[in-house]
């Protein structure tokens, strides 16, 4: 039996086992019965377990084989065979594809919504491309437990194998047009990451309302057919496939670790939540804690970045420079949605959860290298500098890692939280509790898989429990909005917090999903406060901020960026300082003075960027090395320490730059003829205001963070579902940090050399300018 027969067989025991849940009554007329032929019908049939839906235009010709099963037909592709359209008593209008196709034209209309969706879709559908629907309740946990979580991971895991087909989510109801069901979207999507678009709707469709299901179909014509939680993934893998959608062998689960060249792919993010990536924490999802040396490892998850502070909220270190799969370097290294970590006192290295990579990795904290632990990869370590690593960083070198390209129930599959055994080995569960690999911490390699919550329980209920007791000290409605966002089985009802807190002295340090901000709670007295961060120039310039070079030349600018400043010169040519005096949003301030780490510059055509180093050094750049020595030397013996002193003089010096509300940035290119330009992109860490008299409307405040955030991208129901997410964070939004993005583009018009009499010399001019910049939206 081909795989797509086996799915569909399997699809059918799954419905005869269960009552009715589509009440369909077929009228009078050509119905198929054994044989490939059709006959005239003797009396009304009850077709509600069928797996394939008659469509509109259906003299088609399709698949078809009949396989007998009690005294229903199941409908199964094989042969060619002419079929005639059946109808029923619902209205063309109603039919779920037809429905689809009909919505592509407008985002939001009477009986439909689309979010996080791009415009890409309708084309893609009209194309005849093969689309895969998470279809039903699926967005309801508190009606289906961990069933989203489950059918989510399925369908990125889909998703990963198979780029070409396009999956979106579909939900109907009377109520999802609600704020209040909007914004539960809006937040599984921050939650889950989805990438792919949903439609709501508030017509009712009873073949897909009831039960969460997955429905395959190639262009807007052909078979439906469901696969619904219980069946065996890989029989969807393969049918799939037998749909001619091929495999991107390139990112199957056991090679992903060149995905340079792939930064586009890898890098897709919720388009919906673009508004929640500026924020400086953007879905805290696990931390874990060095208890000796004082340092907490906070995974932020959606910023795919593991972030090192102390317990006073200093950023010591960063580890992810941007969404992939790349080990190195921490500045340099690559993760997707990092999770539960575990901090080896010891080896003084940090494991942790790599989720949607579907990794283990080990971050030594020493030497500040990144390195995967699980998958275990072919490639020779030793020839890392070799031709052949070089071809495959540029992504024309051979796939190498690749172990199996058939699809493998027992590796890890979206891990989520990770706990050390007193054997040495990792117990890995995955975040909807439906799986644990039990790992060898020495060689990685995956000893035990076991399967079902309540077997997970009796392998690493000991673990589990333990981390659970802990919280159930803690007062019942102080952490409910977190237990309400996390995916938590029936029963246990913090199960889903145990990778999201940890203990550091007399504290609990607790992530908080929903007001995106980390708690400490004193374990005696059970106050709670917000961790204060600073030092933000350790995070750099953020990923989307900082675009590759190839996309600043190719685009003619930064990719996806919104562009607040442009300015053109005239000048000639030589060396030329820039100034920029930003001016920020009126009512907000500044954390901390803008750091260098948070600045990037690039000039290109025919100007070249002076260093930061090289500026400061000019003043002395005419002086010998050797009276530069001996004047340094003179200024160490005749030099007296003030520390006192010299500290208030530090931060006098650091201040002088804003002690006018203004941020300003230096820069200096040296230019030859012809046009050039200069980009300068910065992450300004800001807040809001609090005013002298006191002003508690928060809707007023969270409104304000979305303008300034987000002026042109949100319509009113996307705008209304962030507002009350906000709200629901149940804290001042004041205190909220968030990320004000700067982009200024600097155009150059340098004119010739000019030309001096009876003398061969290049004469260089020096200039300067001062470009103003208002952030006021």
């Amino acid at each position: 039996m081909k795989p797509l027969q086996l799915f569909l067989s399997s699809t059918w025991n799954n419905l005869k086992q269960r009552p009715c849940l589509y009440p369909y009554q077929f009228c009078r007329g050509p119905q198929w019965c054994a044989g490939g032929f059709y006959q005239q019908s003797r009396k009304v049939m009850d077709l509600s377990g069928l797996t394939v839906i008659p469509l509109p235009n259906s003299s088609r010709r399709i698949d078809k084989k009949i396989v007998e099963t009690d005294c229903h037909a199941k409908r199964l592709l094989s042969g060619y065979q002419p079929i005639t359209e059946v109808s029923h008593k619902c209205n063309p209008e109603s039919d779920f594809l037809s429905f689809i196709n009909s919505t592509l034209d407008e985002i939001e209309g009477p009986y439909h919504c689309w979010l996080n969706t791009f415009r890409e879709n309708k084309d893609s559908f009209k194309r005849g491309a093969t689309f895969l629907v998470l279809a039903g309740q699926f967005l309801d946990d508190s009606i289906n437990g961990s069933n989203s979580s489950w059918m989510l991971e399925q369908a990125k895991s889909i998703q990963q194998r198979f780029p070409q087909l396009h999956i979106m989510g579909f939900q109907c109801g009377s109520s999802v047009f609600s704020s209040v069901d909007r914004s539960h979207v809006v937040q599984l999507i921050m939650n889950e990451y989805i990438t792919f678009p949903i439609l709501l709707s508030n017509k009712m469709f009873p073949e897909v309302a009831n039960v969460p299901c997955y429905i395959l179909f190639k262009d807007s014509r052909s078979h439906v057919f469901y696969h619904e939680k219980g069946q065996d993934i890989g029989i969807l893998n393969k049918a799939v496939e037998e749909l001619g959608i091929e495999k991107d062998k390139s990112r199957l689960v056991h090679n992903m670790k060149s995905t340079w060249s792939r930064h586009a792919e890898v890098a897709k993010e919720p388009y919906l939540c673009s508004f929640s990536q500026n924020l400086l924490l953007y879905f805290p999802g696990c931390i874990s804690a060095d208890e000796s040396g004082n340092r907490l490892f906070l995974s932020d998850t959606n910023h795919h970045r593991i972030i090192v502070f102390n317990g006073n909220g200093k950023i010591l270190d960063c580890i992810g420079s941007s969404p992939g799969f790349e080990d190195g370097e921490f500045e340099t290294a690559k993760l997707v949605r990092p999770a539960a970590s575990f901090y080896h006192a010891v080896e003084d290295c940090l494991y942790f959860v790599d989720s949607e990579n579907h990794a283990i990795r080990r971050a030594d904290l020493g030497s500040r290298i990144l390195e995967t632990l699980y998958p275990a990869s072919n490639n020779d370590k030793k020839g890392i500098f070799s031709w052949t690593w070089i071809m495959d960083m540029l992504g024309l070198g051979r796939s190498v890692d690749i172990k199996s390209e058939e699809f493998d129930a027992n590796s890890l599959m979206f891990p989520w939280h990770l706990m050390k055994s007193i054997d040495d080995s990792f117990l890995i569960i995955n975040r909807s509790f439906d799986t644990l690999w039990i790992m060898d911490m020495a060689s990685g390699k995956i000893k035990e898989v076991v399967k079902g919550f309540t077997n997970i329980l009796e392998t690493g209920g000991q673990w589990i429990m333990k981390k659970i007791s802990i919280l159930e000290q803690m007062p019942c409605d102080a952490l409910q909005a977190q237990v309400d966002t996390s995916c938590t089985p029936e029963g246990l009802p913090y199960a889903g917090l145990i990778s999201s807190f940890t203990t550091l002295q007399n504290q609990l340090v607790i992530c908080d999903t929903v007001g995106q901000r980390i708690l400490k709670i004193d374990r005696e007295s059970g106050v709670f406060s917000n961790i204060q961060f600073s030092n933000f120039g350790i995070l750099g310039l953020p990923y989307w901020l900082a675009s590759p070079l190839e996309r600043v030349y190719t685009i003619g600018g930064l990719w996806g960026a919104q562009i607040d400043h442009l300015q053109c010169f005239s000048l000639l040519p030589g060396r030329i300082e820039m100034q920029l005096n930003v001016d920020i949003p009126v009512d907000t301030k500044l954390v901390e003075p803008l750091q260098e780490g948070c600045v990037w510059r690039w000039a290109r055509g025919a100007a070249a960027e002076v260093s930061v180093i090289e500026v400061e050094a000019r003043s002395s750049e005419k002086v010998g090395v050797a009276q530069q020595w001996y004047d340094e030397l003179d200024n160490l013996t005749f030099l007296t320490l003030e520390p006192e002193l010299t500290v208030e003089d530090n931060n006098t010096a650091m201040d002088s730059k804003f002690q006018d509300e203004r941020v300003h940035i230096n820069c200096a290119v040296n230019t030859s003829p012809g046009t050039s330009e200069v980009i300068i992109c910065a992450a300004l860490y800001l807040k809001l205001r609090k005013p002298d008299l006191g002003d508690e409307d928060q809707e007023k405040y969270a409104a304000r963070i979305l303008d300034i955030l987000n002026p042109d991208r949100t319509g009113k129901a996307e705008r209304d579902s962030f507002i009350r997410i906000l709200l629901k964070s149940d804290r001042d939004l004041r205190d909220l940090i968030f990320i004000k993005p700067l982009h200024v583009r600097i155009k150059l018009d340098i004119l010739n050399h000019p030309k001096v009499e009876n003398s061969k010399e290049i004469v260089l001019t020096d200039s300067s300018i001062e470009v103003n910049v208002s952030l006021n939206s």
